[in-house]
């Protein structure tokens, strides 16, 4: 499983979050087909993910749905658990906050920290606010291993360059600047002006085709 594709993992985060809808409206089997409609990819697609992981369905009743979330779960999760940070809590840390509370068992946001003295000492959703300069002690004494920066640009690369010296060994940068990290350190990258840019792309596209 190490050597599994990235985009295989976003994929299998994404059925895992399809089929425990499913699930929670009494759906014991799933064929390829109607994971794909609901991912909007193709189902030949569905069938190579699930081949790599080595989980495959039946012709009459395709896939076992909570079958195949549990393998999902030994693939994907911790079984230990991973505890995460949230650094910058401005719109985008809190927004974070109360979507991801609760969702995942397997990965708990138990710290956040800033720099506004109006947010230090506070709570969100149980999560207790810290100053920044407490970051290297706190990330120490939580075992936190994921960092998620949702700071200003201009302090991106000083906030990884913190995380990085504190033991963290996962970064996802909301930020607009790329940072870098060491090798042992992984780092995913979300460019929200990127992503919009390609969904105005194909906007474009598909209105040319109509016209």
């Amino acid at each position: 499983m190490k050597h599994l594709p990235h985009k295989t993992i976003e994929r299998l985060s994404q059925y895992r979050r399809a089929l425990l809808i499913c699930l929670d409206k009494g759906q014991t089997h799933i064929y390829s087909h109607e994971i794909a409609r609901i991912q909007h990819i193709t189902a030949v697609q569905v069938r190579r993910d699930l081949m790599l992981i080595g989980y495959t369905g039946t012709l009459r009743k395709g896939y076992n749905v909570k079958e195949l979330i549990d393998l999902i779960g030994e693939i994907i999760d911790s079984q230990e658990g991973i505890n995460v940070a949230i650094i910058g809590m401005g719109n985008l840390g809190r927004a974070l906050i109360n979507y991801f509370s609760g969702k995942r068992s397997h990965l708990k946001i138990v710290a956040s920290f800033d720099i506004n003295p109006d947010k230090i000492g506070n709570s969100m959703s149980g999560v207790p606010c810290y100053s920044s300069e407490e970051m290297d002690k706190v990330i120490k004494e939580k075992d936190i291993r994921i960092g998620i920066m949702t700071v200003p640009a201009e302090f991106a690369s000083q906030t990884t360059d913190a995380l990085v010296k504190a033991g963290i060994k996962g970064i996802l940068n909301y930020t607009p600047k790329p940072v870098t990290v060491p090798k042992e350190v992984y780092l995913e990258e979300y460019d929200m002006i990127t992503s919009l840019e390609k969904v105005a792309f194909y906007v474009k596209l598909n209105e040319k085709e109509e016209a």
